[in-house]
C-alpha cells in the first residue's frame, strides 16, 4: 500500500512537469474550484481554475450518464492556441496548459 504524499513529493512532480517542452503553465485546483498552487499570474490561474473546473465537472457528469459505473480520469482540450490537460483526482484537479506546437 501506497502511504499519503508529501508536499515535497508534489512539489518535485509539479518541477518536472512544468520542466517539459511547451508547458506554459499547472494550476492545483481544490474541490471547490479554488487554485491551491500555480505556477501562471494570479489572473490567468484564477480564469483558468474556473473554467476547467465547471468543463471538468460537466465532462464527468456526461460519463457517469453514458456509464454509472464509469468515471472520468482524464480531460484533453486542444485549440489553436493551447492544448489543456485536466487530471480529476479525489480532493484535487491537476491542469497543465501547454502550447501544442512545441
Amino acid at each position: 500500500m501506497i502511504g499519503p504524499v508529501t508536499s515535497q513529493e508534489v512539489e518535485e512532480t509539479l518541477k518536472r512537469i512544468q520542466s517539459h517542452k511547451g508547458v506554459v503553465g499547472t494550476i492545483v485546483v481544490n474541490n471547490e474550484g479554488i487554485p491551491v498552487k500555480s505556477t501562471l499570474d494570479n489572473t490567468t490561474t484564477v480564469q483558468y481554475a474556473g473554467l476547467m473546473s465547471q468543463l471538468a465537472d460537466k465532462a464527468r457528469s456526461v460519463v457517469r450518464d453514458l456509464d454509472p459505473s464509469n468515471d472520468m480520469t482524464f480531460l484533453r482540450v486542444r485549440s489553436k492556441k493551447h492544448e489543456i490537460m485536466v487530471a480529476p483526482d479525489k480532493d484535487f484537479i491537476l491542469i497543465v496548459i501547454q502550447n501544442p506546437t512545441d
